[in-house]
């Protein structure tokens, strides 16, 4: 923090989740006092930081964009060998970064204030943009550098300084960024990185909260850690920006194009192993269609590889051993009324293999379609986060609407179809924040605003222009050149219309 290590209380190894016994680095944690301590620092480098011009700002938002351009290659090949995601996706990853970037850098010179008419004569009105202060955002790793560029990039133009708390199991991926984001010319102090422990970040948030040197609060990972967040952040008066987990559908209407229907589900079930906010949670097929698609589905998942992230797969292993055990326990909630249509579940291994390969010394697990879901069950309606897909079928859009807002998530949604009519009518029905037509439930772009309703977050929104309402704050300002006093809403001058003529 503030450009200098502190020392951790400590020590965490971040394993690569394809071959476990390959340490990728070993990272100090940090106690609550040293995270209280950085959220000072960062109050004390936000002043000066403001005070630097908006489009200067912007162009140090510029050199970020292109310093991870030049090291993409690299940036991605570590966060494959971190979290064990597909070199493909992690190249894509990396790629909406510099998106991100290149959206903001001219967001810098677009930090519009309004001048507004007054209702009275010889006074101006204006708006102003502020910079909130201090951001402190704490992110989920199966992104380890996307998603925090989604809170970064756009704090740091606004001219808040920020402590960023990663995820501990993708502490290299989060250090390479800092390194990347310190290149660009961010003064001591402006960007800090604490790794510390889920227990200890929410006591030094709280510390920090109460000396009032947090003023914003980013997170993104569980709906259940999101609850607790947002009721710190309640107590403080302050309102957090949550992104929380999914548990996201996608409808399949009679008139799709089941074989884009499948493409889609594939990628959304089962792409980054399942382990996305985004990713598929239940398919829910029209009756009629229903045996036809399950097929092509299964046919398809049978043919794609799991396997080395290194090579072209569509899934590799599960991030840690703490999704793993989870994973486990989804698996466990499967009913003797469910129909396991795609083969072998659990881990791979050599005892249960996906066609030859052992998965070993990995966290390799078999991709799983479970049909016959009934909407109380349980794995319809909680987030399975891992790659298991549920599959259950209806008969009217009406139908298929009420089985899609039924969990009570909100953050990501599908529907297949030719129909503009049945597009138009999930559309207006379904509660997520974000809707795809005849594409899959994950695929973001850095311009659109993301994020849930309900278990998937408090409405707040990142992405595109409207993620500068989280990081800055509106400030009214009138200046009277009158020479008197002019009440509002008194002093004004009343025009008397005549409104008893008639023609």
């Amino acid at each position: 923090m503030g450009g200098k290590d502190a020392a951790g209380s400590d020590t965490y190894t971040s394993a690569n989740p394809a071959r476990l016994d390959e340490a990728v680095a070993r990272v100090g944690l940090a106690d609550a006092g040293t995270f209280a301590a950085a959220c000072r620092t960062a109050k004390d480098a936000q002043r000066e930081w403001a005070k630097v011009p908006a489009p200067v700002r912007g162009r140090v938002i510029a050199s970020i964009g292109r310093l991870v351009e030049a090291n993409a290659e690299s940036l991605a090949a570590l966060v494959t060998e971190e979290i064990g995601k597909p070199y493909a996706e992690a190249l894509g990853e990396v790629r909406e970064i510099v998106d991100t970037c290149d959206f903001f850098l001219g967001e810098g010179r677009r930090l519009y204030g309004q001048t507004v008419p007054s209702e009275m004569p010889d006074k101006n009105l204006f708006t102003f943009r502020n910079p909130v202060g201090v951001a402190t955002v704490i992110t989920a790793g199966n992104f380890p550098v996307a998603v925090p560029s989604w809170y970064l990039v756009p704090a740091l133009l606004c001219g808040n300084a920020v402590v960023w708390k990663p995820a501990e199991y993708a502490a290299a991926s989060a250090h390479a960024m800092y390194r990347l984001f310190a290149a660009a010319g961010l003064p001591d102090g402006v960007l800090n990185v604490v790794f510390a422990d889920g227990a200890q970040t929410f006591e030094g948030l709280e510390r920090a909260l109460t000396e009032r040197t947090v003023d914003k609060i980013g997170f993104t990972g569980s709906s259940e850690v999101g609850r607790k967040i947002g009721e710190l952040a309640g107590r403080h008066l302050q309102s957090p920006c949550l992104e929380l987990g999914g548990k996201n559908p996608m409808v399949i209407m009679p008139d799709a194009d089941l074989d884009l229907a499948v493409e889609g589900a594939l990628f959304a079930g089962f792409g980054t192993a399942g382990q996305r906010c985004t990713s598929l949670g239940t398919a829910i097929v029209h009756e009629s269609v229903h045996q036809d698609f399950t097929d092509r589905f299964v046919r398809a998942l049978k043919a794609a590889r799991v396997g080395d992230p290194r090579e072209d797969v569509l899934a590799g292993p599960l991030l840690d051993r703490k999704f793993a055990d989870r994973y486990e326990e989804y698996l466990t909630w499967i009913q003797p009324h469910h129909r396991v249509v795609s083969g072998p579940t659990g881990r791979i291994t050599e005892d249960n293999p996906r066609d030859g390969f052992t998965g070993e010394g990995g966290l390799y697990y078999h991709p799983v379609v479970v049909d016959g879901v009934r909407p109380d069950d349980r794995i319809f309606l909680e987030e399975t986060f891992g790659p298991i897909v549920g599959v259950t079928t209806f008969s009217t859009m009406a139908e298929a609407v009420e089985l899609a807002n039924r969990p009570g998530y909100g953050l990501s949604s599908s529907i297949y179809t030719t129909n503009p009519k049945h597009a138009f009518a999930f559309r207006e029905g379904v509660s997520a924040g974000m809707v795809s037509i005849n594409n899959s439930t994950s695929g973001a772009e850095a311009h659109l605003p993301f994020g849930g309703n309900g278990k998937s977050g408090n409405g707040s929104r990142q992405s595109g222009m409207w993620v500068l309402d989280q990081f800055t704050r509106w400030q009214s300002m009138n200046w009277d050149h009158s020479g008197r006093l002019q009440k509002a809403q008194m002093d004004v001058a009343e025009i008397t219309p005549d409104h008893g003529f008639r023609l």
